[in-house]
């Protein structure tokens, strides 16, 4: 009910224009910050269990205490300020507020632009409510809707988790026309973009900046349309058909570094998987088909491995009925997965949210599949903090990922101890995104002066 309030009360300034808002072209962007916090505004957190973001290690009986929307200071004996508003989460577990570096706030349909911007801003509040005060979107389905969203959540205008974003996909995706989709596009080429050159590829890359994204990101593996490129072969093994070449795609990589943006890939193996690593994209996607050649790559680059495991158990079903139980993407990222922490890959947190298959909100059922594939909890549950928050752009390490002196005020907790019980990170009770208390569900917390 929370949530539906929320997005309810974002109608009014959709009606005059989100852009609008952020982009301040009259209309309100006067609105008032209501989700920011005072400069001066001072609390002390109590945690019973504190969980080093760092570490893995929980301390206990720790004083969090924050000024305006960062962190001033964190210890055991940590002076509280009698003005200080004392939240009491002595009985709870705190943690890091989390990270998603996958999801799609916007939907894949054919609705209108302004139901489309609902249910974008309905699936970031979500997301934040759930314990993730920062997500990458990795593709706005066309436009720059998620440039809007970032700024106006910036801005406090509209509730939701900070946000890095790609505004839509430098991606000609080969096969795949979305028809219903060209009323959203800027021209022929699917996704507004012509990247087939290396010179156009460059080309996309600066249009993209211009239009203010933090990344960018390729598909350099072409979609399953058509019987010939169907996801498997008779024999079970995924059908892996390259899309963009090595050139552009090693364009595309150039480019962005130059103009200070980080590059996502989407990849599911072969010659297209081995131009994305080749290339050093900042965020390896899927790998779903990781041979030795790839897992060589990944490892001389020093690059994270990035799965969307979400995403996999929504096409598991489907997957088996193709190949008579034999494969799926979801098994084979199970292997990948396997192989690549053998070899010592650092893994980052991304879930593939998108839609009602793939739902926002729900994005920290994917611990129990790290833990089950063999990651100790410790390791699974540190994969949202420092490791997720060193891929990010802008130096953002600096900034989030661990409750320490001088970062956002990012902070969540759990009832329980998720280091005994993983699901646990599927029930959070309290978030606080940069000072700003979203969720305090009692009996968990007290508020006290």
């Amino acid at each position: 009910m929370r949530l539906v309030t929320r997005t309810l009360a974002a109608i009014a300034l959709i009606a005059v224009g989100l852009s609008a808002v952020v982009r301040g072209q009259g209309g309100i962007a006067s609105a008032s910050a209501r989700f920011l916090v005072s400069p001066q505004q001072v609390i002390a957190i109590r945690a019973g269990r504190l969980f080093d973001g760092r570490s893995g290690s929980l301390g206990t009986n720790q004083i969090v205490l924050v000024r305006g929307d960062r962190i001033v200071d964190v210890g055991p004996s940590v002076a509280i300020p009698p003005d200080a508003r004392v939240i009491d989460l002595s009985a709870a577990t705190v943690l890091p507020g989390m990270i998603d570096a996958h999801v799609h706030v916007y939907p894949q349909d054919d609705l209108s632009q302004t139901t489309r911007t609902l249910v974008a801003i309905a699936n970031a509040e979500a997301d934040l409510d759930a314990g993730f005060t920062t997500v990458l979107d990795m593709d706005s389905r066309g436009g720059y809707g998620t440039v809007d969203l970032r700024n106006a959540i910036n801005r406090g205008i509209v509730l939701g988790p900070r946000m890095q974003v790609v505004g839509q996909s430098l991606n000609q995706r080969a096969t795949t026309s979305y028809p219903s989709f060209f009323e959203r596009f800027q021209d022929r080429f699917t996704e507004s973009k012509n990247p087939n050159s290396p010179w156009l590829a460059r080309a996309a890359v600066r249009e993209a900046k211009l239009h203010g994204v933090d990344w960018v990101k390729i598909y350099t593996t072409q979609d399953f349309v058509g019987d010939e490129y169907s996801v498997f072969k008779p024999d079970g093994t995924l059908v892996n058909s390259p899309s963009l070449t090595e050139e552009e795609v090693m364009a595309v990589v150039d480019e962005a570094h130059r103009l200070g943006l980080k590059v996502a890939c989407h990849t599911y193996g072969g010659e297209g998987q081995l131009s994305c690593l080749k290339a050093g994209v900042d965020a390896p996607n899927h790998l779903t088909d990781l041979d030795d050649a790839s897992l060589k790559l990944l490892v001389d680059k020093k690059l994270p491995f990035e799965l969307t495991i979400d995403d996999l158990v929504a096409l598991e079903a489907a997957d088996l009925r193709r190949t008579g139980g034999k494969n799926s993407r979801l098994k084979m990222a199970e292997q990948a997965f396997r192989k690549a922490k053998a070899a010592g890959v650092p893994f980052v947190f991304g879930s593939g949210a998108t839609s009602a298959d793939v739902p926002h909100g729900k994005q920290a059922d994917q611990f129990a599949h790290f833990v089950k594939w063999g990651m100790t909890p410790r390791d699974a549950l540190l994969m949202p903090f420092l490791p997720t928050a060193t891929m990010l752009n802008y130096d953002w390490v600096k900034q989030i990922g661990s409750i320490e002196k001088g970062k956002y005020a990012d902070v969540i907790a759990v009832s329980g101890d998720p280091l005994a019980d993983i699901s646990e990170m599927q029930r959070v009770r309290f978030v606080m995104k940069g000072g700003y208390v979203v969720k305090n569900e009692p009996p968990l917390t007290r508020n006290t002066k």
